[in-house]
């Protein structure tokens, strides 16, 4: 899957600005971002929703929008809610599904896989939020898609759950389909996921494996620190810090009371750190050290956290 400079609009207002990635096919690929970032409708464009208004789409090879036609029996697309009956019982309706194509999978495999066997005669609007989540995976992977996209596929879904969507989606990487992700947990895309897209503000501001992100541009170790104080930081503590600390760290602002520092992940980060505290009159509240995760690179690129 291609996106190259894609653009899109509501009205007046870009949604999506210029933005260009790629899928590698036979991967889990995460797009992550903000409420807002664009990253929805850049998924909707390219399962043909939408039209784009600027740039290029390419799903195997096809225009979504063109080739919807064409595209449509090679894909599978979960939607975060809705996409069967109000009155229908759950595993009737994916049987009903699996009519729909030419060589689905098997249907008990994907009832006993996901725990659908506990819901299967109960109809779609009495399911519970994790229940519908679990269906409607098994409706877009039943007829055994090459690309499939997976929008919040373990919301509302207890532990054992969550482990069996990630075993789904592991076997699907084993076999070859191509699966895109979107989420709001962090755990999640790291533990699953080859490569991450970070969406911002309709641009890509960041893309590389869990790995990559994490250690960021150095090939040291890194580590995060953070500090929270009892009053509001004056305006250039961030730049203050970053100073005393030299080359090779980034101290970002969390809040008006926390900061946050990445940098090598030795002991003398942590010194200077303190060093910085006394000498500028900061009384720490707590003072955190831990190495970097999907999470704290998120919040640094957008200054914001995840939300569902």
């Amino acid at each position: 899957m291609v996106v190259e400079d894609l653009v899109m609009r509501y009205g007046d207002k870009v949604a999506v600005d210029g933005l260009s990635l790629t899928v590698e096919t036979g991967t889990v690929t995460a797009v992550l971002g903000p409420n807002g970032a664009g990253k929805t409708t850049t998924l909707e464009t390219c399962e043909g929703y939408r039209a784009p208004h600027g740039g290029r789409v390419r799903v195997l090879g096809l225009d979504p929008a063109r080739d919807r036609r064409a595209l449509l029996p090679r894909i599978g697309v979960m939607l975060q809610s809705g996409g069967a009956w109000s009155g229908v019982r759950a595993v009737e309706m994916l049987r009903h599904v699996a009519r729909l194509h030419a060589h689905p999978v098997d249907v008990d495999l994907l009832v006993d896989l996901l725990g659908l066997d506990e819901c299967g005669r109960t109809p779609y609007r009495r399911l519970s939020g994790g229940q519908q989540q679990r269906l409607g995976l098994a409706m877009a992977v039943v007829g055994r898609p090459e690309l499939v996209f997976v929008d919040e596929p373990t919301a509302g879904l207890d532990p054992a759950a969550r482990r069996g969507v990630w075993d789904l989606l592991g076997r699907l990487r084993e076999d070859g389909v191509t699966v895109v992700l979107t989420t709001h947990y962090m755990e999640e895309a790291e533990r699953l996921s080859d490569r991450i897209h970070i969406v911002d503000s309709g641009r890509l501001v960041a893309s590389g494996t869990p790995l990559e992100l994490t250690r960021g541009p150095s090939s040291g170790a890194r580590a995060t620190i953070r500090l929270v104080v009892t009053e509001p930081f004056p305006p250039d503590a961030p730049a203050s810090l970053a100073a005393a600390l030299g080359e090779g760290t980034e101290v970002v602002a969390l809040d008006e009371v926390s900061l946050q520092v990445s940098g090598p992940a030795d002991a003398t980060t942590l010194g200077r750190v303190s060093r910085w505290c006394e000498e500028h009159g900061v009384l720490p509240e707590s003072l955190t050290l831990g190495q970097r995760n999907l999470e704290d690179v998120f919040l640094e690129l957008t200054g914001k956290e995840l939300q569902p």
